[in-house]
């Protein structure tokens, strides 16, 4: 069940980068309005803050990067974007 579930969190990783960029490109290229492009810009915006996170930490434990405060603070605006995004109240 993990290697499953592993699969399926990198499908829907792929989901939000590929469709949340051709939600904005049909947004602005095909004239399709603007909830194609707030919706593409949700999308991507919902990866990108799950991303810059890892990438922090992928960093530090392969790598020996050391964050700096300005690193973490940077990461934690993405992620409380991301908790925004994802489970904000919807009516």
């Amino acid at each position: 069940m993990t290697v499953l579930r592993s699969v399926l969190l990198f499908v829907l990783a792929a989901v939000a980068e590929i469709g949340g960029a051709w939600l904005v490109w049909q947004g602005l290229r095909e004239n399709r309005g603007l909830l194609w492009i707030a919706a593409g810009v949700l999308a991507l915006g919902a990866y990108g803050g799950v991303f810059v996170a890892g990438s922090l930490a992928w960093g530090m434990v392969l790598d020996g990067f050391r964050p700096d405060r300005w690193d973490y603070i940077g990461a934690g605006v993405c992620l409380i974007g991301v908790a925004v995004i994802m489970y904000a109240p919807r009516g």
